[in-house]
This record gives C-alpha cells, sequence and structure tokens, in this order.
C-alpha cells in the first residue's frame, strides 16, 4: 500500500545515548538494531510532537557520524515516517523547519519486486565482469535477453588463489590478478559504496539492493559511507554470476576480447578466446586496466580519447591514530574510522586521498611484467592495525610527455615500470622522512606496513615525477595541521597508485554508442564512471538503453 510520509533529514542522537543501550559490536558495524530504532522512534516524536502511536512506520533512509565537535559526536539520521491519525501537512507546519517535509510515499511490498521477464532474443555479448559488466549482464539477463558474458580472468574462487599466490611469491598471472577477473578491480579492494554520481534515475539504490540480495550485509542500504569488504565482495559476484546463468546467460572465463568484427561501421562480431562469435550488440566494460584492448579498439578506429586521472602513493598511519583524531575517546566504540583530505599545492596542483581504506592493507596491484603498481583493501570488518589511503596529484594530457589517446596509457606504463625496477619487483617502500629527503629508508619506527604481498625499502621518489614527488610531500605536510600526527616521520610510503582512473574516454553518443554501431562503451574502463557503485550504475544505465530501443 502507497501513503503519504514525512522525511526528517536531521535526528540527531547523542553517541553515549547509542553505545549505553545498543550492544558494542553492532555499533561498530554500524548495524540499527531494534533498540536503536526505538531511540530514533523516540527522539522522531520529540522532533515532531507526536505520540508512538501514531507512527504507522519508520525507515531509517541513512545514518551518518557528525564528529566536528569531539566532545559532541552524534549519529546523524534521515527517517521516513508513515503516520495515522494526524495530518503529515500539519505536523511539518507545526514544526518548522526545512529539515523536515511532506514526500510521496512508497510501496513497501512492491519495492523489492523482480523485473518482469520476457522472451527476447538477441546477439548480446558483454566484455568484462567487473560490477559495469556484471549490472548490465544481469540487467539483460532479468529481462529475458540471454546475454554472453566474457572475461579474461578467471571465475572468483580460481582468481583468489592465483592472487594469493601471487601476493606469496609466485609468477604473475598477467590475465588473471588483482585488475583482472570476477568482480573486476573492485573485488579486491575495500568495497566501497559511496558515490558522487547523483541518482535520479533511482539506480544507485537499485544497485545497494541487488547487492544485498546477493549477500551484502544489509546495511549498506543506510550507511552514508558503506562498504562490503573483499572477504564478502566475493561471495557476492558469485551468487550475481549464478543469477545470470539461471535465467539463460552465458559467463565464458579466461576468454579474453582479442577483436572486433564490423562493416560499413556497424558491429558484426567479435574474436574472443581464438574463435569467432557473432553479435550485434556489444557492451564494453573492460575496467580501466585493459590496456591492450585500448590499443585494438583504436587499431580498429574506434573513437578514443585521453582524459586526465591521478597518480601517487599509498601512505600507512596506525589506525588508532586516525581514530583518536577522528573522534577523541570514542574511537573505540564506534566504527572505524576514515578520513578525506584535499590541498592546492603553491604551484597550484591538487594533491588528495583517494579509495581511504580503513583498517586495511596495501596490495600488491600489478597486472603487467615488470610493471608495479598498489592499491588500497579491507576486509568487512576493518580490523587490520593499519590505516591506508592513496595520496595523489592530478595529472592531465598536457603531462603525459607523448601524443595521441593513448599516451595516458604509456606514462602509466614508464612510472610503474620505475616502480618495479626500485625494488626488484617487490613493493617499494619509504618512511616519509626520507620520502621528503629522498633518500633510501634503512629501518621502520613506530608504523609497521600492512601489506599483501612482499615490500623492500626502496626510494619511491625515483618512481614518480618530480611534480608529483614534491607536490605529495607538500601535501603531507598541509595534511599534518588537519590530522594531528599525518605528517609523522615514520608513516609509511609505498608507490605507486597509478591506476586511480582510466587514462582513456571511448566516446558514445546519446544513444550510449561509440562510432562504431553496436559497439556500448560503459564503466569506469570507458571513462565513465569511478568506482564500483558508478560502474555498476552505468552498466544499469546502457542495458536499459538497449531494452529501451528493442
Amino acid at each position: 500500500m502507497v501513503t503519504a510520509m514525512i522525511h526528517m533529514s536531521q535526528v540527531k542522537v547523542p553517541v553515549d545515548v547509542i553505545c549505553k543501550n545498543v550492544p558494542e559490536e553492532m555499533v561498530k558495524r554500524g548495524i540499527i538494531t531494534s533498540e536503536e530504532k526505538k531511540i530514533v522512534t523516540k527522539a522522531v516524536c520529540s522532533l515532531l510532537r507526536i505520540k508512538p502511536d501514531n507512527i504507522k512506520e519508520l525507515v531509517i533512509v541513512r545514518k551518518s557520524i557528525d564528529a566536528r565537535k569531539r566532545d559532541q559526536i552524534h549519529f546523524i539520521y534521515q527517517a521516513d515516517i508513515a503516520v495515522s491519525g494526524i495530518n503529515e501537512q500539519k505536523v511539518v507546519s507545526r514544526y518548522g523547519k526545512n529539515d523536515v517535509k511532506c514526500i510521496d510515499g512508497y510501496d513497501f511490498q512492491s519495492e523489492n519486486e523482480m523485473p518482469q521477464i520476457s522472451d527476447k532474443q538477441e546477439k548480446i555479448i558483454v566484455v568484462g565482469m567487473g560490477p559495469a559488466g556484471m549490472f548490465a549482464a544481469l540487467e539483460l539477463a532479468e529481462a529475458g535477453m540471454k546475454p554472453i558474458v566474457l572475461e579474461r580472468g578467471s571465475e572468483v574462487e580460481v582468481r583468489q588463489k592465483k592472487v594469493e599466490n601471487f601476493w606469496n611469491g609466485g609468477d604473475l598471472d598477467t590475465e588473471c590478478n588483482v585488475q583482472f577477473g570476477e568482480g573486476g578491480a573492485g573485488t579486491f579492494s575495500d568495497g566501497k559504496l559511496n558515490t558522487m554520481v547523483k541518482d535520479k534515475s533511482g539506480y544507485n539504490k537499485k544497485v545497494l539492493k541487488t547487492f544485498v540480495r546477493y549477500g551484502a550485509p544489509e546495511e549498506i542500504l543506510y550507511l552514508q559511507k558503506p562498504h562490503i569488504g573483499t572477504d564478502r565482495l566475493r561471495d557476492v559476484v558469485r551468487e550475481i554470476r549464478n543469477r545470470i546463468i539461471s535465467l539463460g546467460g552465458k559467463v565464458y572465463f579466461d576468454t579474453k576480447l582479442e577483436d572486433i568484427i564490423y562493416e560499413d561501421d556497424k558491429l558484426t562480431g567479435v574474436i574472443a578466446g581464438g574463435r569467432q562469435i557473432e553479435c550485434d550488440r556489444l557492451i564494453l566494460a573492460t575496467g580501466h586496466s585493459a590496456r591492450d584492448t585500448f590499443y585494438k579498439l583504436y587499431e580498429r578506429g574506434v573513437h578514443i580519447e585521453a582524459k586526465p586521472f591521478a597518480v601517487g602513493v599509498r601512505v600507512e598511519h596506525p589506525q588508532e591514530m586516525i581514530g583518536k583524531n577522528q573522534y577523541g575517546e570514542w574511537y573505540k566504540a564506534l566504527p572505524t574510522a576514515d578520513y578525506k583530505l584535499t590541498y592546492t599545492t603553491k604551484a597550484g596542483r591538487g594533491v588528495y586521498s583517494f579509495c581511504m581504506c580503513p583498517g586495511g592493507y596495501v596490495v600488491n596491484a600489478s597486472s603487467e611484467k615488470g610493471r608495479l603498481v598498489v592499491n588500497g583493501m579491507s576486509n568487512y570488518l576493518r580490523d587490520s592495525d593499519s590505516a591506508n589511503s592513496a595520496i595523489v596529484v592530478t595529472v592531465s594530457p598536457e603531462d603525459f610527455g607523448g601524443e595521441g589517446p593513448l599516451a595516458g596509457v604509456e606514462f602509466q606504463r614508464k612510472w610503474e615500470a620505475a616502480a618495479y625496477e626500485a625494488a626488484g619487483g617487490l613493493i617499494p617502500v619509504q618512511l616519509l622522512e626520507d620520502f621528503e629527503e629522498n633518500r633510501i629508508s634503512k629501518k621502520f619506527g613506530d608504523v609497521k606496513p600492512q601489506t599483501k604481498g612482499e615490500y623492500k625499502f626502496a626510494n619511491v621518489r625515483n618512481a614518480l615525477p618530480d611534480f608529483i614527488g614534491d607536490s605529495i610531500a607538500e601535501g603531507m605536510n598541509a595534511f599534518d595541521r588537519k590530522i594531528k600526527g599525518y605528517g609523522r616521520k615514520d608513516a609509511v610510503i609505498l608507490g605507486i597508485e597509478s591506476r586511480t582512473s582510466s587514462p582513456v574516454k571511448i566516446l558514445r553518443d546519446e544513444t550510449l554508442q561509440s562510432n562504431i554501431k553496436g559497439i556500448y562503451p560503459c564503466g569506469e574502463g570507458a571513462g565513465y564512471a569511478g568506482g564500483i557503485t558508478s560502474a555498476a550504475m552505468d552498466g544499469i544505465r546502457v542495458a536499459r538503453m538497449i531494452l529501451d530501443s528493442e
């Protein structure tokens, strides 16, 4: 039943009230319990001056922490409330502030209904089983389209073994690693699901609900900064794959897109896994590291242009230090603390934190022989002793030192090769003090690296252009004024982080097709997303465009 509701965006509850009445583990994980919902309901009644009996339904749609004043930390809730026995508009008018309003209600019963299945048969191929390709394939499969998915890496169970073998000193599999394989690069990450993309379409909500349906924790539906964690994300992507197959889709692993076939600027097929496959629709969701695919597409005349991205390092600090700075005495009771930092250097370069991983690890995320790149990863509980984040500097085509749309790829390769050489293929590490002084470190201080993959002392500055190294050094000092101890001499620098986003954009028109009709560039690799959620949203968008064109 659909009903009118009251929306409240600023229901504040002091942290001590929640911590005294809610189990400690639930508070740490951000899970809303029945005890917490009762406290929020009481606060709503007090603010609106209504009785508990007047509340028919209360849904907490967002939960965040306001820690701007560490001695007055609050949980902030957004809630939708259906009432009975009173007039919603009168309640809102009496309250008299702009953080409460009447909204159109929603149907609690129909929200989770699955899409209707049709019997449409199309020759549709999806390349890539990362978030964009996975959600595009799922959307098509649930509409009865039976897509074929081609993934150059292995299924997540096999992929996990290959990645761990590499981290333990084994050979790098260039087709299946932290970048390539089921789930995409996001599978070995923190599993962050927050996005800056405006959600007028409702696709963000759809993505989160889909993740929950296939095994993600329910709190991602309301936490301001939701995350799944790499340990749980692996199970979720496997279940989504099984759903696609159960609906008639096919998923082929260890099968790389090798070429495209077209006539008169219209797609007719692809070559993948050594064989030719006919198709008239191709969703390109390759991920940001499919460099060989970018080159092949460019060779075949697909319109591509260079785009800006960011390059830098990973920085590790004690998680306890970050927690105390963010939450004061409450740091042990509250969810693992994160941060976001930005700075503009005197030369006008932007330096900022990226993909911050609370209680996480720095991982060797290499995908090419003789080149090294790092990334950040956290498990669901975010329970390592280390907080790490990329500290990166924006680079643009003017910085690449080459010409053409693929100059950014070669810029990445050049500095990843330097990172590989710096520590003989291991993760190069350095203390901040030595990074600033441009020298190799000799021993650690109190901060010890938490990594997946072996590391070795090296001069990380040698693996970066001078303007990036200088900008990071200046930025770290500025960040120390925002987070006490951030610029500590024994903070650990690990290099390099160069896969922050795709170095190219594969152009598409208003129908989301490239200049070769039937090819739909999609997700982060094509330059239209910047993380798990936005990539998944773009996958849905492209799938819907195809469905609407039928």
